[in-house]
């Protein structure tokens, strides 16, 4: 019904918009047979003008609802000429008898086949020549283009292309806005919280202000989609349709920002829209870019949302803000229900796995969900039990456990589809790390074992204890799961967090402290924020190396510099207590790092220079399988006073010496490359530690 009813009123637009060409057409005819006969015209035009004229009214009576044409005269306040003038531009377009018509008035030339402002003060009643201005409707809003002439009046006149189609009944964006301004597709998954945001925003545009234009409104927070969405279903409940623009796309040359200004109010005053003006993605943005957009804030009287991660400096005009976090744990957890239907019942409460690790928003999960059941609609994976499943995903068999285990199950796929949604934004700020050590090729004592496997318990039964138990309170503070692994260089801190992250089935990443300190005054922060932002999906852990670097005594406060260390330190400490992901720290001088920073770290591993026991089992490990070797003595390797990382090192230079030569590895391989890691080190090979070895 409502597709006939359209159809309907496009058809009774189109025929009240061609009754009033007509009437145009009956003026250009009149003053066409006056100059060919003066005594007819007397006699034939007003018969066929009041014609025109009632089947212009019996159009307009048959019209179910305004019609294209007086809606465009009244939004843009035109005068009885300036819409005659209108008509008689889209009368060109439309009536096949107008451009013979406008050669006849101009003297019969063919080539001026075209309506100009002094044919139309010529011809059209109630003319107005104020009406030619730059400041009257037909110009300013560009309704009309004027073409090249001798001079104002005889320059050609055209319709818009925009307003043409508009006046036909049909609305599209302006493709002059194309490449700027984008219609927003429908966004849905809008979960309870933020509908509720949307109604609030709604809600406030609906209320009467007594000011021509609205309020701004700003919706910050870290989650793009959920912004969109809150966005779009505002505008549903208004009517309005949802545009955005990229900040990065604002004009900054004055010339083409007014043209942009004036399309855009334009195109809002046609199609009732709201502009999403996004602003999450303007870091390093140049003066002259953050200007424009300043400029675009304050200048822009039609609705704008303004979308940004952080709150913007308020100028002259009031931001209305709101603050737009991720759905809540329950939120989640019915979204997860909800897309997985039947599915979620039989999953052994591992939905509540999925929620106490990943920290995802509807369209997220949405996503994750249609990957993981599309991977197990195309075959893969045997669909074993859960309890084997289980074992499967948590059995540690050595080396090879990395490449034997593979998703077989709707949870293990929805598990690794959530890390690969939640990965993204860490791929640009950090090192990923593949996690191939276990259990097995940590060569530690049992203390610092337990203290790891300590670490992997508070990470999985997070959820229990700060939810279910009440240990989060009513506050997110002290929550975030820290540990600080502390040990000279190659004793094990990287391949432990390794370890922490193949057990938890996790992806490390490495945070490079060389690109997050900054010099420059609070860039450190912003570093530092995109960095726990973007692991707030949970599928992380992050391991910042050699902190010490960053993480030192805080010193007395002597000058502005050391005020602003101290507070990149606080900062960290702050993000540290919030972040409920597990975030590693190593270092090599323990006793360098600050004493109130000390008791915020949750866990501290002291790695000890292995002794010539711990060195022996490194070695017997420390060679693939594969690798062939001959007369290695373990006990006599073991004699190197060096930490399990130079062995390693040391290992591989030999396999690659031996597999150049062509050989097994052997005794006299590994010392050629002993010799060149001690010169590395800067050490001396005594003879006590290679003695018995040839």
């Amino acid at each position: 019904m409502k597709d006939t009813a359209t159809n309907n009123w496009h058809e009774v637009n189109m025929r009240y918009l061609l009754a009033a060409i007509a009437v145009v057409r009956q003026w250009l005819v009149r003053q066409t047979t006056y100059e060919q006969n003066q005594v007819e015209v007397q006699l034939i035009s007003p018969l066929a003008t009041a014609e025109a004229q009632q089947a212009l009214q019996a159009a307009a009576a048959a019209l179910p609802a305004p019609s294209t044409l007086d809606l465009l005269c009244t939004t843009f306040g035109l005068s009885s000429f300036e819409r005659n003038v209108l008509l008689l531009c889209a009368g060109m377009e439309l009536d096949a008898t107008f451009p013979s018509l406008c050669a006849t008035i101009q003297g019969g030339d063919p080539k001026q086949a075209y309506p100009t402002f002094s044919l139309a003060l010529a011809v059209l009643p109630e003319t107005e020549w104020n009406a030619l201005t730059p400041i009257a409707p037909l110009r300013r809003w560009k309704l009309i283009e004027i073409g090249a002439g001798p001079t104002l009046t005889l320059s050609p006149l055209r319709i818009d292309e925009r307003i043409l189609h508009y006046l036909v009944g049909m609305q599209y964006l302006d493709e002059r806005l194309m490449g700027m301004v984008a219609p927003l597709s429908s966004i849905g998954h809008l979960v309870p919280t933020h509908r509720h945001l949307a109604q609030q925003l709604a809600a406030m545009w609906s209320q009467p202000t007594g000011k021509s234009t609205l309020p701004i409104v700003q919706l910050c927070g870290d989650e793009i989609a959920c912004k969109r969405a809150i966005a779009d279903h505002a505008c549903n409940l208004m009517g309005w349709s949802l545009n955005v623009m990229s900040a990065h796309s604002v004009p900054i040359a004055a010339g083409d920002f007014n043209d942009l200004m004036l399309l855009w109010e334009r195109e809002v005053a046609l199609n009732p829209s709201v502009l999403l003006l996004d602003c999450d993605e303007i870091d390093g943005l140049d003066a002259a870019r953050e200007s424009a957009i300043a400029r675009l804030i304050e200048s822009v009287s039609s609705p704008l949302i303004v979308s940004s991660r952080d709150r913007r400096r308020q100028r002259q005009r009031p931001l209305i803000t709101f603050d737009v976090r991720q759905p809540t744990t329950s939120e989640q957890r019915t979204i997860w229900q909800e897309v997985l239907g039947e599915r979620a019942e039989s999953l052994n409460g591992h939905v509540e796995t999925l929620v106490s690790q990943f920290n995802l928003s509807a369209a997220t999960i949405h996503a994750a969900c249609a990957e993981a059941l599309g991977r197990m609609a195309s075959g893969e994976g045997q669909n074993p039990t859960l309890e084997e499943l289980e074992v499967d995903r948590l059995k540690v068999e050595g080396s090879e456990q990395s490449s034997n285990l593979q998703p077989a199950d709707l949870p293990t796929l929805l598990w690794d589809t959530c890390r690969a949604q939640a990965r993204p934004g860490l791929d640009d700020l950090a090192q990923p790390i593949e996690s191939s050590a276990g259990w097995d090729d940590l060569i530690l004592p049992e203390a610092q074992r337990q203290v790891l496997r300590d670490i992997a318990a508070h990470v999985r039964q997070r959820a229990k204890v700060y939810k279910e138990w009440g240990f989060a309170g009513k506050g997110g503070r002290g929550l975030g799961i820290s540990a600080l692994f502390a040990g000279s260089s190659g004793t094990g801190k990287t391949m432990s967090a390794e370890v922490l992250a193949k057990e938890l089935r996790l992806d490390l990443y490495r945070i490079d402290l060389s690109s997050v300190v900054s010099k420059y005054i609070g860039e450190t922060e912003k570093n530092l924020r995109r960095v726990f932002d973007a692991a707030e999906g949970g599928a992380a852990v992050l391991l910042f190396d050699e902190a010490d670097a960053l993480f030192g005594k805080r010193s007395e406060v002597k000058d502005s510099h050391d005020r602003y260390a101290n507070m990149e330190v606080s900062y960290l400490l702050q993000r540290m207590e919030a972040y409920q992901g597990l975030a590693i720290l190593t270092t090599n001088l323990k006793n360098a790092l600050d004493t109130a920073f000390m008791r915020r770290i949750r866990f501290v591993v002291q790695y000890p220079f292995p002794d010539s026991t711990q060195r022996a089992e490194i070695w017997s490990r420390v060679f693939p399988k594969n690798t062939p070797t001959e007369g290695l003595n373990v006990r006599r390797l073991a004699q190197l006073n060096v930490a399990g990382g130079n062995i390693r090192n040391i290992a591989l230079n030999a396999a690659f010496r031996a597999a150049d030569a062509g050989e097994p590895v052997s005794m006299k391989h590994i010392l050629h490359s002993v010799r060149s890691e001690y010169t590395k080190m800067e050490r001396t090979l005594t003879d006590a530690e290679i003695k018995g070895w040839l």
